[in-house]
């Protein structure tokens, strides 16, 4: 096994199997950690830190016909406390978290979820009749839902893999549970049972929801994230599901309105029929 390390790209350090050989006076305390460790893939060494110099080393491994290398950075660090150092952390070293437009994806994609849920509620309100506490009721929910989720866009559009992006994401992703029960609430105003439809539409919300919460726990922990389409497939999924729920409100509620009879057509029968009697009621006392 032959091994050699270089700064950059200057030999200073080589391993010929048997004998190891400084080759650079710079570096006269190069040693090997353990020769017996070679055969299990470790050729790393010792260096005094005067003779530690900054910069970009390279590693290459020979046994048999097999080769291999292997690149480090040596860097300076400083010393902020006992048992601290001041070196760049994961957060700082990753970089963009989502690329520009799936970050747009994932905030289009839960504003228009949020836009077809309040559609809904003016459809509802100025179509049928439903109790007063339950509109209020909704209203709030909806109001709280919308708050958490400009609170979280807030959070999440700086970029970088930071402690608060992740924060936003999940107050992006977990929170729109709430369009579940405020769907079947909305149907409920609707309908006084609920049809196929309304299920299958609450289920497919509910399918979207568990796609962005499961993306979400896959990119929470990766940095650059690599399931990013998840996320957004499942946020998609909800506002189909949302939008489609506003078509099937504003059908049910044309078609009530279709069935229902005019009031003035009740209303003209009625007064000519008291007409009628009263008409027979006069005749009778003159004759």
């Amino acid at each position: 096994m032959y091994v050699k390390w270089k700064i950059q790209g200057k030999l200073f350090f080589s391993f010929d199997g048997t004998r190891q050989a400084v080759r650079d006076p710079m570096f006269s305390s190069a040693k090997l950690v353990s020769e017996l460790d070679l055969s299990k893939g470790v050729a790393s060494i010792l260096l005094d830190k005067e003779e530690a110099i900054v910069g970009n080393y390279s590693c290459e491994v020979t046994e048999s016909n097999r080769e291999g290398e292997t690149t480090v950075e040596l860097r300076n660090s400083t010393v902020v406390s006992c048992g601290e150092e001041n070196i760049s952390t994961p957060e700082e070293n990753c970089g963009s978290w989502f690329l520009p437009v799936e970050s747009a994806c994932i905030i289009v994609l839960l504003f228009l979820a949020i836009i077809f849920c309040w559609a809904q509620l003016s459809v509802i309100a100025s179509k049928f009749e439903t109790v007063l506490h339950k509109k209020i009721s909704i209203i709030i929910a909806c109001g709280i839902f919308t708050i958490v989720a400009v609170v979280g866009v807030i959070l999440f559009v700086p970029d970088g893999y930071t402690p608060g992006s992740r924060a936003g994401l999940g107050l992006i992703v977990v929170p729109t549970v709430i369009l579940l029960p405020l769907q079947y609430l909305l149907f409920g105003m609707v309908l006084d049972s609920l049809s196929k439809t309304a299920y299958a539409l609450i289920g497919l919300e509910s399918l979207g929801y568990i796609t962005a919460v499961a993306g979400f726990a896959l990119c929470v922990s990766a940095c650059p994230v690599l399931h990013g389409s998840i996320v957004i497939a499942g946020l998609a999924i909800m506002a189909i599901g949302a939008l489609l729920s506003l078509v099937y409100v504003c059908f049910v509620g044309s078609r009530i309105r279709d069935h229902q009879p005019p009031r003035k057509a009740v209303e003209e029968p009625l007064n000519d029929a008291k007409g009628v009697m009263l008409e027979r009621c006069v005749t009778k006392e003159k004759n």
